[in-house]
This record gives C-alpha cells, structure tokens and sequence, in this order.
C-alpha cells in the first residue's frame, strides 16, 4: 500500500514537459527499482506502462544519465530486465548500476542480450556462479564498453596491449543477432589504432608519462580541474563523477591504505572512512593523469542503504588547496560537533517557534486540543535545545576549547542549599541526602554560579537514581596542601575541597568507569539533571571538574569530588544560617 500510494502521487501527474517528464522517470525509476520483484498491482503494472510512455519520449542519452546517477537504486529484478532491452546505452548503464543478488543474476543472464552480458561481465565483485554461468554462455572475456563509456585508465592498457592479445568479442555461437555495441567497438578500435599511430610519430617511448602526452595529442589537452563532485562505492572507489572529469577520476580509489597506490590519504580520511564517518577537509595526494594529479581536499557524507542501512559509499566534493594561501587546518573535535548542533538546533528553534505561536494563538483562535498539542511540542523543542548545550558543553570542555568561569565562592551553602531543594523529591519517597561537615566553611577557587551548576548536576543525578527508603550520605572536608597520600597531594597553595559521596545502589553495581558512559544506566532516572542520562551527567559533572582543577573520580562504591582551595579572606562574609542549613 506504501508504495502504491506514492506511485500513485506520481501517476496522478501528467508529463505537461520535457522537465517534468524527466523527474517522473526518475521517480519512477527510484520507485520501481526499490520494489520487491515479486510485487504485483493494477498501480504496479500502470506504473511499468507510463515509464515505457517516458522513455519513447526522453532521449536514450539522457535516460543513460539518469540511470548513472548514484543515488538511484535498481534492486528490482523486473525493472532491470526490462532496461536490459532499451537502447545499448540505457542497457549499459542499467547493467552497471543493478544491485541484484546471486540467484536473480542467475535468473536473469540467459535472457540478457548478448551486448548487455558482456557490460555485466565488465562488474567487479560479481559471485563465482554468475561469472561461471557467464563462461558457459560464451562471455569469456571482458568486451569493449559503449565509446561514451570508455575510461582512460582502459585506453592506456589496450594501448600497450599487441593487437592479437587485444580482448576478443563474445563467441560466434552468441551473434545469431547482430550486436548492438559494434558500431562503439569500432570507434573505440580506431580511437586505439590513431593513438598507436600519434606515438610512433612522435618517438615515444612506452612510459606512462610519454603515452598520457601522446594520448592527450589525440584526445585533445587535459582541462584543469579545481573542484568536482563524486561518488564511492563501499570500497572508497569513484563510481560517478562530473562529466569533464570522469574520465580520469573513475576507478581511483580513496581509502586506499597500499603504499602502491595512486591515491595516498591521510590518516584523518583513513579513520574517519573505517568508522563511516563524514570527511572534513581531509588531505589526499593523487599520482596519475594531469586532470587529477596533486594535491585534494575532500569534503563528503557516507551514504547508506534504505531500507537496512547498509553502508554503500560517499558522495561528496573534492577540490584543491588555495594555492598560496595559509595550510588548511584541521577542525577540532569541538569545531566540528558546533556546526552539528548548529545544524540540529536550526530546525528545532523553528519547530519549537512555530508551537509558540500556535499554543499562544497569536495568528488566531486555535482548538485547544491543537494548543495542547503545540504545548507539549515547545516544551520537547525547548528539552532538546538545552541537551544541545549539554553535549557542545562537555565537548568544548574536553577539548580544552572551553574554561570555567574564574572566581571564589563557598561550597558549603552551596551544597545545603542544593540539598534542601532536593528535599521536595526525596521526601514522598522518604529518600534523603544527608551531609556532614565539621568545616565553618569550605572555600573554593570557581566562580558561584559554576559551583552552583556543578553542585546541582551531581546531587540531582544522584539523588534521582536513590531507590525508595534510601539515604546518601556525604562528607566534606577541607584539606591542606601536603596532607594525604602522594597520589591525593594537590598542587594549589591553599589546599583543596574534597567531598565524598555514597553511590547509589542502583549504581553501585557498575563496574570502574563505565559509570561514566553515556549508556551506562538504561533505565530513565525519576529525577535527570540533563535529557541523556545518567552516565552522560556525571561525565559532564567530571569534565567541570577537571577544567577547575580539580576531579570527579569513582573510588570503590563512592564518588570523590575534589576541588582547588581558596583563601577564607577572598570570600564575602558567610551567613550563618546558609552555612547551617542541612547539617548533621
């Protein structure tokens, strides 16, 4: 029905022209080719009739560009036979670009036309069955494309082939039909012979730099490229690229990790292709004909299949470097996770602005089903921009892009205070964070509001994975300098605040620092200090921490914040019933 009803949205369209003719046939295609084989309708079979309608009235050369245009897919086997019998350039590119399995390949072969099986013996990666069932049929060699579909690399090796090693056609028995293709193997010998002829004319040798001047004499001079658009197969492989560069781009392989190849790529194109992770100005030196030799950068996004989400390649830009201009330099980690969020929070600002002005019925009297409705929308809009500034905030801290606020403040009112907010949740549940303190003060070196931020982030996170009945208990203390073991000594003149904390005991059981992980606690806590979670709050709780010089470390069944001291005579006065508020 899903399919029917968006084949029917294209159907109910009439091609009024040649642009909307194009777009129907590609929708078509997209449609048809992603459908099951076996898939069988009125709107199905109407859908079959109006591409045979298209295809008389586009041109066989324009409906071959469709049809190699990388985001298409053909994994339906009746629709690739049946452009298996269009003109021998639409045949070739639909050969090319089938996603078929083994036993459809199988299925389909014997009753393929002879040039169409040959274009299919050109595939690499192709099962054993099929290239043997390709043998029997007498296919034993690889045959000459289409001349339009001629890639350089090809020419230069049947160039340097002699001409009775040259790569024969099929077998006699299988030209009971004329081919199609023998006009285009013809042009392509003769294209072959007169390059042979240019290079014993002008004296060159067989080096691969000799045979590109020679070739570049018969095909005309190589066109300077400073940017083009391409497209991989999952192997890193050019598969599509602009039409004036395809020529010498097609078949380079990105992801290269042989010292051999013509491709060298830097290490930060290397993993971020291993983890099929988007490229971001990554560096890559190519060796080979003029129009791509030097220098790249590449911009480009991994593809994957829909349905399943296999991975099918990239498809980006690669252009060259600013000549003269300053060395590209590589984008942080907090670089780049800022332009995603910017990306993320675009769309969600609107969403959310539009559910304001729904919910307040600013352009109008609105039902207040609709305004319940857009309310819960902003409020969701709202949650979500402020995991955004989360997630920027801990990446920007973990890079070291990002400092805290300076200042001095006392951690003591801090941390009462926060309890006693607390206390409107634990209560019912008869829950409790109780604190001890034999301290008058105990004075750090962050700035108030930062203290506050990081005070609330681990006590709520804490306090909302307490079970009914449970009671955490911390201690606090201030501490020298040079008191403790060396591996607890820290280095700030004024000693340091440290505070123990009873972990949970539904967080007890997690094992080291995986209680830091952003998947560590399943299960939604039923008070979260942020919108990912538990692990995600203390890790962000400990990259506060480390940024004002001090730590957020698990030792056993505890938490242990540390935090760098202060003089007592950099603070205000302290009020004594902040101080006291919560105490034990």
């Amino acid at each position: 029905m899903h399919f029917d009803d968006r084949l029917a949205t294209v159907l109910r369209n009439p091609a009024g022209s040649e642009t909307i003719a194009r777009a129907q046939f590609r929708q078509l295609l997209d449609l048809l080719g992603t459908l099951p084989s076996d898939a069988q309708s009125e709107m199905v079979d109407a859908a079959y009739l109006r591409l045979g309608e298209l295809a008389a009235a586009i041109p066989a050369s324009e409906r071959a560009a469709i049809l190699e245009e990388p985001v298409l897919r053909l994994r339906s086997l009746r629709l690739v036979a049946q452009l298996a019998l269009a003109e021998p350039s639409v045949a070739s590119a639909a050969m090319a670009r089938a996603e078929l399995g083994e036993e459809q390949w199988l299925d389909l072969i014997p009753a393929l036309p002879v040039s169409a099986r040959g274009v299919v013996r050109h595939r690499r990666g192709l099962p054993r069955s099929v290239e043997a069932l390709l043998a029997r049929l007498g296919v034993a060699d690889r045959g000459l494309p289409p001349a339009d579909a001629f890639e350089l690399g090809e020419v230069f090796e049947l160039a340097e082939t002699p001409a009775e090693a040259l790569p024969e056609t099929p077998a006699v028995t299988e030209y009971e039909e004329a081919p199609p293709q023998i006009d285009e193997i013809g042009a392509i010998v003769r294209r072959i012979e007169a390059f042979r002829k240019t290079r014993e004319l002008a004296g060159l040798d067989a080096a691969g730099e000799d045979a590109q001047q020679a070739l570049s004499m018969h095909l005309g001079p190589a066109r300077t490229v400073s940017a083009f658009d391409f497209a991989t197969d999952a192997e890193g492989r050019i598969v599509w690229a602009e039409p004036g560069i395809a020529p010498a781009a097609i078949g380079l392989r990105l992801a290269a990790r042989d010292a051999d190849s013509p491709v060298q790529s830097s290490s930060e194109l290397l993993a971020a292709f291993r983890h099929r992770q988007p490229i971001g100005r990554a560096a890559l030196t190519v060796v080979g004909a003029p129009a791509v030799a030097g220098e790249w950068r590449i911009d480009a996004a991994p593809r994957f299949d829909q349905p399943g989400g296999r991975f099918v390649g990239y498809i980006g830009r690669l252009r060259r470097p600013v000549a003269g201009g300053l060395p590209v330099e590589r984008d942080s980690q907090a670089d780049r996770m800022r332009q995603v969020l910017h990306e993320l929070r675009t769309p969600v600002n609107a969403i959310q602005g539009f559910a304001e002005v729904i919910q307040q019925q600013l352009f109008g009297p609105t039902p207040h089903e609709y305004r319940a409705l857009a309310a819960t929308i902003a409020s969701d809009s709202a949650r979500m921009l402020a995991g955004f500034e989360e997630l920027e905030r801990l990446v920007k801290l973990d890079s070291g892009a990002m400092a805290l606020d300076p200042g001095e403040c006392d951690l003591l009112p801090i941390l009462a205070g926060t309890i006693a907010q607390l206390q409107s949740f634990n209560a019912p549940r008869r829950s409790a964070l109780e604190l001890e303190c034999d301290e008058p003060a105990l004075p750090v070196a962050l700035d108030q509001a930062e203290a506050e931020r990081l005070v609330w982030r681990l006590l709520a996170t804490l306090a909302g994975a307490t079970s009914p009945g449970e009671t955490l208990r911390l201690r606090a203390r201030l501490r020298d300098a040079g008191e403790g073991d060396t591996e607890d000594r820290a280095p700030q003149d004024h000693g340091y605040v440290r505070i123990v904390l009873r972990l949970p005991a539904s967080l007890a059981f997690t094992d080291g620092d995986a209680l830091f992980d952003t998947g560590a606690i399943a299960q939604p806590p039923a008070l979260a200090a942020g919108m990912f979670g538990t692990g995600f709050a203390l890790r962000l709780a400990a990259a506060e921490a480390k940024a004002a010089g001090g730590a957020l470390e698990r030792r056993q069944k505890n938490l242990r914040l540390t935090l760098p001291g202060t003089d007592l005579a950099d603070l205000p006065p302290l009020v004594a019933d902040s101080a006291e508020t919560g105490l034990r």
